[in-house]
């Protein structure tokens, strides 16, 4: 395994570190000052006007849809009209650019059309929509028009067994209705969320994991009331489009809606998670090493009972424990990226398990210390660090809860010991 970068990666990444460097860092101060103004005004939801400009500024750079790797890429490769990397790059490719976003998660991302849940809906349609779904939907996604959101989760039942989800979707005539209730469903409150994809029963299903369906139900069909935005420790993601619940009351799509038939949904679901899981993570390094530099700051900078926290012995194991966590990480992570390059997801899924457990608790320890270094402004909104805390500590349940992919991972290592 050779995770050195080719000579493509390096100039993607020369060009994206300035990137941050010119106009990205320069702008979070910018960003803060509109979100406030924005909530003022009650217009917490709407986008902030710097970032549509740095969208504009990182399209012309040539750093634009850098996630869309693999089957999905070439789906759509003939799809006319959006910018798309030529050609796609790897996930090997991908992953150090990604962890470069990972510095600034409010701003990077979705500068570079690579925010969730954006990206893996449009994986979802590049690999599985038909020419029709992907001309209405997938191209303007990819040109980064609109918003869209992915509905999953729903607060009546245990969401962890996928098994459980309860939203029907049922033939009637020429098309479905959906009846449900969700939520957590990223993105949904942003004025330009158009789009939701939708899992649910199917009622003429089989049983088991064939009873599960995902449609394409537009934000603005008679029948949707987006009820709330969630909060995440307190933050809303606001300008982001929040986390929705969503009301599905006997609202009607066309049949033309399905994606990829009844009874399609878990197979398209579990090929949707496995990149979400690693470009998360891939984020997730990124935003340790930002961490970890401001606590070397802050350690360097301030001064108490008699020395520079930088002197303190509790402070620097901090520091040399932070480093070996990281670099522990990124490593598993590579490998994940090379594995699903050549075998696949699915030969890559006990790595995929592996990293979605491991790098958001490595990410949540290194992000806490840097936190107590600050003493009080770690926890304000004067640093970074108490939002990249909540997003790394929410990932261990987003996308399925640490416990279940234990589980798994143990029943794959038990099969292993009795074969």
């Amino acid at each position: 395994m050779d995770f050195g970068y080719d000579a493509r990666t390096l100039d993607l990444r020369k060009r994206l570190l300035a990137f941050m460097d010119e106009r990205v860092y320069p702008a979070e101060a910018v960003f803060e000052e509109q979100v406030e103004a924005a909530v003022r005004s009650g217009h917490q939801w709407e986008r902030a006007p710097v970032t549509e400009e740095l969208k504009a500024e990182a399209r012309s750079r040539g750093l634009w849809n850098l996630f869309l790797t693999g089957k999905a890429a070439s789906a759509v490769v003939n799809l006319a009209g959006p910018s798309l990397p030529d050609p796609p790059l790897t996930n090997l490719q991908y992953a150090p650019l990604a962890e470069i976003t990972g510095w600034c998660p409010t701003l990077a991302p979705e500068a570079l059309n690579c925010a969730a849940p954006d990206t893996g809906n449009m994986e979802v349609l590049a690999e599985f929509g038909s020419p029709e779904q992907q001309e209405r939907w997938l191209s303007p996604l990819l040109e980064g028009m609109i918003r869209s959101a992915f509905c999953m989760t729903e607060p009546d039942v245990a969401s962890s067994d996928a098994m459980n989800i309860a939203t029907t979707i049922n033939r009637d005539g020429d098309g479905y209705v959906i009846n449900g209730r969700k939520w957590w469903s990223s993105g949904a409150m942003n004025p330009g969320c158009e789009i939701f994809i939708v899992m649910g029963v199917t009622g003429g299903a089989a049983e088991g994991h064939g009873r599960h369906s995902m449609i394409l139900v537009p934000r603005e069909a008679p029948g949707i009331t987006v009820k709330r935005g969630m909060t995440v420790f307190g933050y809303t993601d606001g300008t982001h489009g929040g986390h929705a619940e969503i009301i599905f009351d006997h609202v009607r799509v066309p049949k033309e809606n399905l994606i990829a038939g009844e009874g399609a949904g878990f197979a398209i679901a579990q090929a949707r998670l496995g990149p979400g899981r690693i470009h998360h993570c891939m984020r997730l390094i990124g935003g340790a090493e930002r961490a970890l530099e401001l606590m070397c700051r802050r350690a360097s900078s301030r001064t108490a009972f008699g020395k520079t926290l930088a002197e303190q012995g509790v402070v620097q194991d901090w520091i040399a424990e932070s480093r070996v966590r990281i670099e522990q990480a990124r490593l598993l992570v590579l490998k994940t990226a090379w594995l699903m390059d050549t075998v696949g997801n699915k030969g890559a899924h006990t790595e995929i398990q592996a990293i979605k457990i491991v790098t958001p608790a490595m990410a949540e320890w290194v992000i806490d210390k840097a936190i107590q270094a600050h003493g009080g402004g770690g926890v304000s909104q004067d640093f970074p660090l108490a939002q990249l805390w909540a997003s790394a500590r929410s990932l261990r349940f987003a996308d399925g809860p640490d416990e279940v992919h234990k589980r798994s991972l143990a029943r794959r290592e038990l099969r292993k010991a009795t074969t």
